[in-house]
């Protein structure tokens, strides 16, 4: 949404300010708190640090040092905001491909300990008498 807003004409502060009232989750209000900050006198970057600290999320704090590293660089908010959407794609993508393959193992032990023995049972079931009678006759 952050990229959206810029691609469409908003400055940062106020792509930060739309995303903060478009969305109501803990990172839109911090979005809001930054905008708060930065409209009682903060710098910019110091803002940003403060929402990093706030946060402690490894994900947000990338994000933070980037954009730090871009305003103080002079870099393209556009650019940056699009390299870190592509990259935070990538990342969930290959966290879904991690999860997917850890679900077979997850799975083996409740098949092994539910579904086994009951498709044994009705499967056997019908033959349990048969070979007894079998091995009862000898």
């Amino acid at each position: 949404m952050l990229s959206i807003c810029v691609d469409a004409g908003l400055g940062f502060d106020a792509a930060l300010m739309k995303v903060g009232q478009r969305w109501q989750n803990a990172l839109a209000l911090e979005f809001g708190r930054v905008i708060g900050e930065i409209r009682m006198g903060a710098r910019r970057q110091e803002a940003l640090r403060n929402l990093a600290s706030r946060t402690d999320v490894p994900e947000v704090s990338s994000f933070v040092a980037v954009l730090v590293q871009a305003d103080s660089l002079g870099v393209s908010i556009t650019d940056v905001l699009h390299a870190q959407s592509e990259q935070m794609r990538m990342r969930r993508r290959q966290w879904a491909e991690e999860q997917a393959r850890k679900a077979p193992l997850k799975m083996l032990i409740p098949l092994v300990m539910c579904i086994f023995p009951a498709l044994f049972a009705v499967i056997l079931g019908p033959a349990v008498p048969r070979i007894v009678r079998a091995f009862g006759n000898m």
